[in-house]
């Protein structure tokens, strides 16, 4: 019903920016909250932004470098990620809350030189 699909991901060096994009398509009837999650190998998945209407969430580790958008009118979230650290490499995963269900992305790459 409900497809995420990630883009934007890719190799960037540390201190650089990367923007990464998470349109929602299909039979969304309302939508909760969107937001991105992350996880690195051998680590659990966790919780790096998350946006409702009038508010956002941020993990502390990423506080005042990342920051977390969307365009209604597209069903699209962003995360557009300054000052990347090596740290920050991760699979990057959108994910969809509505009243219904849960959605998730199939993941987006995001590596940061050492």
């Amino acid at each position: 019903q409900v497809q995420l699909v990630e883009s934007g991901g890719g190799l960037v060096q540390i201190g650089g920016s990367l923007r990464l994009s998470c349109a929602a398509s299909g039979s969304i009837f309302s939508i909760d909250a969107m937001g991105w999650y992350r996880q690195a190998p051998g680590e659990q998945r966790e919780l790096v932004a998350l946006i409702r209407s009038g508010s956002t969430n941020y993990a502390d580790s990423v506080k005042g470098r990342f920051t977390i958008s969307r365009d209604n009118a597209k069903n699209t979230v962003y995360l557009q990620m300054n000052s990347l650290k090596p740290e920050d490499t991760a699979v990057y995963y959108c994910y969809l809350r509505s009243s219904y269900s849960t959605y998730w992305g199939q993941g987006t790459q995001v590596t940061v030189s050492s």
